[in-house]
């Protein structure tokens, strides 16, 4: 019973280590903080050396947050692609219209998706 215990002693140390660690770089922080000077220039925004031009955060459209989403969601199905075609010639000798059909569905299933977000023009960020 000691044995299996023992074996978590170096992760109970790692935990306490990182714990510390953490706690004393956000301490270190707060004190060294009161101590720094911030004047208006300090925190007036920088643009390469020019004189900033309207407001530092401009208001982004919805679209665009949206075309972003659709771009993650059509990018992951190709991370779940990969996999699939390094395994194809193993998943043909086990199943092979599993194997197929499996991922016909899961293509299929993002095809509506993409034409759901057509029809609904969420691609056209424009308007």
């Amino acid at each position: 019973m000691d044995s299996q215990l023992s074996q978590y002693l170096p992760v109970l140390i790692l935990l306490l280590v990182a714990v510390g660690f953490a706690g004393g770089t956000l301490a270190f922080s707060v004190v060294a903080g009161k101590f720094g000077r911030r004047t208006r220039v300090k925190d007036s925004p920088y643009e390469c050396g020019m004189l900033p031009e309207g407001p530092g955060s401009a208001r982004m459209s919805v679209k665009f947050y949206l075309v972003a989403l659709l771009f993650v969601l059509f990018d992951i199905e190709v991370v779940f692609m990969y996999p699939w075609a390094v395994t194809y010639r193993e998943l043909l000798k086990s199943n092979a219209a599993l194997a197929l059909g499996g991922m016909l569905t899961f293509l299929g299933v993002l095809f509506v998706g993409y034409v759901y977000a057509l029809r609904k023009k969420a691609l056209d960020w424009r308007s």
